[in-house]
């Protein structure tokens, strides 16, 4: 049965909300539909950084210390606003939808305790917007044994699927957000998160230019790489534990800031975010083919170049999300549009292969419109 869904990303880049229509039977089915941003502004994102530090005291998951609880609510309602936009851009009613995906704000990740904290209040969502919400995906992972990330693989392997590009050979889909993921799709479904993507090059930036992000890579193009500071990040033994694990925002944190100056800091950083998802993929089983690169990183051209010329060592060739016809901005979105469906229709949205979870486990916590709860 097809539904067609809204999926909701507000990433670790903080920089807003992603909103994607897709119409799915939450298998092989996928129609990708449109797709639309909605940033923060500078003083909700400074609320939200400060929500980081906050969440650092939270021992259980719905505990909401501080001024949690009241930034949990303006960040829904938010999201509220932003589903409100998009239906009245695309000439949609709320009765036009069947769900909505909702990610929510991930201010905590602690897979090795079992714990992963995201803020978004799924009943006032379902209220505000007239459509039943599907959210809180990650916590039934993390409740059989898994690390509560990548959820996205299942959606790369459905979009896989319908790539002439990936026949028959193996594929890795690389999203570039705040913390770099990977998901393998060739003789088995594998995926991990790969390493720091963009989070320390915007804390870099934000701390030496006052600006959010390096646009197109435009402040690292005038720097070089030092090695010593980039051996300082690769060399971390996140990168040889056989044992993959999903990583929080601050397990990896930026330099001090005389370590560089802010155009060396950032081409560094660039070269760490591209070296780390090379790195990373010696887990895999076996050597891509091809590495399809999603999200906000591949904009920047010297993440980018970088990447090119890793692979391209290892015979595989770097692509972005749109030369295979996909969008590399909304996927996330779309992902949560389609693990919303097979939320409802309680299919698998981990599997032991991409976050360590026992056994194949469903997962998302529905909030009907009618009722709010």
């Amino acid at each position: 049965m097809m539904r067609t869904a809204i999926g909701l990303m507000s990433g670790t880049s903080l920089d807003g909300i992603d909103v994607a229509l897709l119409r799915t039977d939450g298998e092989a089915v996928v129609e990708r539909g449109p797709s639309m941003g909605r940033p923060y502004d500078a003083a909700f994102r400074r609320r939200l950084q400060g929500a980081l530090e906050t969440a650092k005291a939270i021992g259980e998951r719905m505990e909401r210390p501080g001024d949690l609880a009241d930034i949990e609510r303006e960040l829904t309602l938010r999201h509220g606003e932003a589903v409100r936009a998009f239906l009245t851009e695309n000439s949609l009613k709320p009765a036009d939808i069947d769900v909505v995906g909702f990610h929510g704000q991930t201010v905590l990740h602690r897979p090795n305790v079992g714990l992963t904290v995201q803020l978004g209040d799924g009943a006032l969502l379902a209220r505000e917007t007239g459509i039943d919400v599907v959210y809180d995906m990650r916590a039934n992972d993390m409740v059989h044994g898994g690390q509560g990330a990548p959820l996205i693989p299942a959606y790369h392997a459905a979009l896989a699927a319908g790539l002439a590009e990936t026949a028959g050979k193996p594929v890795v889909f690389v999203n570039i957000g705040g913390i770099s993921n990977l998901t393998f799709i060739g003789s088995e479904i594998v995926a991990f998160d790969s390493g720091p993507g963009n989070t320390l090059i915007d804390q870099w930036v934000e701390a030496h230019a006052g600006i959010p992000y390096d646009q197109g890579g435009m402040i690292a193009s005038e720097g070089r790489v030092d090695r010593g500071l980039a051996e300082r990040y690769l060399g971390h033994a996140f990168f040889t534990d056989p044992v993959r694990r999903s990583l929080d925002r601050n397990d990896f944190r930026p330099p001090e800031g005389a370590a560089a100056t802010l155009e060396d800091g950032a081409r560094t950083l660039a070269h760490v975010t591209a070296a780390a998802i090379l790195r990373s993929a010696r887990h895999l089983p076996e050597r891509p083919a091809l590495y399809v690169v999603c999200g906000g990183g591949r904009l920047n051209r010297a993440i980018m170049g970088d990447l090119a010329a890793l692979a391209g060592e290892e015979g595989a060739r770097v692509v972005t999300a749109e030369a295979v016809g996909l969008d590399g901005d909304s996927m996330e979105a779309e992902a949560w549009a389609y693990l919303a469906v097979r939320s409802l229709r309680a299919l698998p949205l981990t599997f032991p292969g991409t976050t360590g979870v026992t056994a194949p486990v469903s997962g998302g916590l529905l909030a009907r419109a009618a009722s709010g709860d």
